[in-house]
């Protein structure tokens, strides 16, 4: 998998500016209603960059930040493991994202990739192939997103951001 091709996939799942009032991720504060509404473009968002002209943001430029904040996430990885990681890094952030790789393999999902997180990995990799990771993170993630209590008003893209994933996985394999 490289960088390229995952960008390529995942522009498909973040795209135009959108700067719904109720969207958190819209605010520069992080809530609604707290900073200013800035909005979100390419899956670029004022919570985690307040700085930026989001509405301005070229495409360029966002590939430029998903490589230098979100692509290398972790260590050593099946490269269908490794866009899936890379796409909930953008969709949830590099801290959630680490944690349902970490409920996947059965480390301590504590949010830091480290070397017993690795560990870990490599062992379900080497004993189960990356296959059982692929769908034990997919079903996290599912449950991750039907945790969050937006579901009911953002749930049906999510999901149908899940369902294009799955097909990606199959495509991986």
């Amino acid at each position: 998998m490289t960088f390229d091709k995952a960008f390529e996939r995942l522009i498909g799942h973040e795209g135009k500016f959108t700067d719904n009032p109720k969207d958190d991720g819209n605010w520069t504060g992080g809530k609604q209603g707290r900073g200013e509404l800035k909005g979100t473009k390419f899956g670029i968002a004022a919570n985690t960059y307040p700085h930026l002209d989001i509405k301005n943001l070229t495409v360029d430029q966002a590939k430029a930040i998903y490589l230098e904040d979100f692509w290398d996430v972790i260590g050593q990885a099946h490269g269908a493991v490794k866009f899936q990681l890379f796409d909930a890094a953008v969709n949830h952030g590099r801290g959630n994202a680490v944690r349902i790789l970490q409920r996947a393999v059965r480390a301590a999902d504590d949010g830091a990739w480290g070397p017993l997180s690795q560990a870990s990995l490599d062992r379900m990799e080497r004993i189960n192939g990356h296959n059982d990771v692929l769908l034990r993170f997919l079903a996290y993630r599912f449950k991750f997103w039907a945790s969050l209590q937006k579901f009911d008003a953002f749930g049906r893209g999510w999901t149908n951001r899940g369902a294009e994933n799955l097909l990606f996985a199959a495509e991986d394999n």
